[in-house]
């Protein structure tokens, strides 16, 4: 009886060293996610190897081990998503094993048998295909809508379900909020991503992007959480997208059939703030403008989920939303308006101080500017200054010789605007050699 219980866990073992293993990084707030990973992929015969950052403390570290998990021990702490992704595989190639599926560490479910399809001879290591992944064979456009949400607990549920009546599916990406804005979301019928620290907005919209990417959807609808945005304009800005083919379609307050009311000092700002938004992008004609480049209400095709879902430049803070705009331009993705309403006096609101969230944004586009427009920002302005400045020196050395009187604010005045003139000149093309050469 001991040589055929023997002979069977051999077999046993033997199978699931043939099968590929699954992969998943051990967090602070995902033991859950952990035990319920190893236990699904018994099910299927795939061994579970899971990576941590150094803390064997971990509950979901201590949860692997006990289910007899492989826990793969970082060589140095602080290790990046990338270096996890390669030290999974490594653990993986060590058992023999023939690949390894990389599960999501924030619960999403798995979809077995279709990631086992992703595996081929030349790839070892793939992402897992979800559960929730829509299958874009049988051509029915599928809509994901994500709501990038912190705090906002009294307000995502029924966001949430008026979202849920034109999407094929709704995410709220929790970003570490603290009154209960996930479970509320999830009582509404949204799947919820939550990060384990708060990683701001852009954090959470490059977390929706990836989602998207993963469920393979054909549009992807970001509206806030806080219910400014009206949910059920979603079907114009698909519509608009499908109609269209822009990659880009914008909720705007400033397009035809908005009756967004905005606060005097608000449309002020937002005017300052569009203009050089425009003009960084280097547009100028009005049929080319965004109108409104802050609205968060936006639909993406799959060309833009999917290289958004790659773009690591986009920023974490509010300022992302300025970043996008520029990848879409930068990829010469077309643009759409349509117009929405936003409503500002709905109870506990998501708003920033607008002076220092304007300056924010100003500092985010004039470092843009400068950086891809050196030239034109820096060249030349630093010429002008250095005539300027020659200007100055010229009158300065006139006034010496004509009355015998050294003219010391003259001097300080001309050798202040040559020398900045200079500096800028070469500060121009340091920037512009680099943007040209690298």
């Amino acid at each position: 009886m001991e040589r055929v219980m023997s002979l069977e866990r051999s077999q046993s073992q033997q199978e699931v060293v043939e099968n590929p293993a699954i992969g998943i990084v051990a967090t602070e707030s995902n033991s859950d996610v952990i035990a319920r990973t190893i236990l699904r992929a018994r099910e299927h015969a795939q061994q579970v190897f899971v990576a941590h950052d150094g803390d064997t403390d971990l509950e979901a570290v201590q949860f692997a081990e006990q289910l007899d998990a492989n826990i793969v021990r970082p060589h140095e702490p602080g290790i990046g998503s990338d270096e996890f992704r390669a030290e999974l595989a490594a653990g993986a190639r060590a058992h023999s094993h023939p690949g390894i599926i990389l599960a999501p560490a924030n619960g999403e479910r798995v979809d077995f048998e279709r990631s086992l399809e992703k595996l081929d001879e030349d790839t070892f290591a793939v992402d897992a295909t979800l559960e929730s992944s829509y299958d874009s064979d049988d051509g029915v456009s599928s809509t994901l809508v994500a709501i990038p949400a912190y705090n906002e607990g009294k307000a995502i549920a029924d966001v949430v379900t008026t979202a849920k009546q034109y999407a094929t599916e709704v995410v709220v990406v929790d970003d570490a909020s603290s009154d209960g804005t996930a479970e509320r979301a999830r009582e509404a019928g949204a799947t919820i991503i939550q990060h384990a620290d708060n990683r701001g907005y852009g954090g959470a919209l490059k977390t929706s992007f990836n989602a998207a990417e993963r469920r393979n959807a054909s549009h992807l609808v970001i509206l806030d959480g806080d219910g400014q945005h009206d949910g059920h304009d979603i079907p114009k800005l698909v519509e608009t997208q499908q109609e269209t083919g822009a990659e880009v379609v914008i909720g705007s307050r400033f397009a035809e059939g908005s009756e967004t009311e905005i606060p005097l000092y608000r449309r002020f700002g937002l005017w300052v703030v569009n203009q050089l938004t425009n003009l960084s992008m280097g547009v100028v004609r009005p049929r080319s403008r965004v109108a409104d480049t802050q609205s968060g209400f936006r639909a993406y095709n799959r060309d833009a989920i999917n290289s958004l879902a790659a773009d690591e430049t986009v920023g974490d803070h509010m300022s992302a939303s300025t970043d996008i705009l520029y990848h879409a331009h930068n990829h010469n993705y077309e643009i759409e308006e349509v117009g929405t309403t936003i409503s500002y006096d709905v109870e506990d609101a998501s708003t920033h101080n607008p002076i220092s969230h304007g300056l924010s944004l100003v500092g985010n586009i004039l470092k843009t500017i400068e950086h891809e427009r050196p030239v034109t920002v820096l060249g030349i302005p630093g010429f002008i200054s250095s005539f300027v400045g020659l200007g100055f020196g010229y009158a300065t050395f006139s006034n010496y010789i004509n009355t015998g009187i050294f003219p010391l604010g003259l001097a300080v005045t001309a050798s202040f605007f040559t020398l900045v003139g200079i500096f800028a000149c070469f500060t121009a093309i340091i920037l512009h050699s680099l943007n040209t050469h690298l």
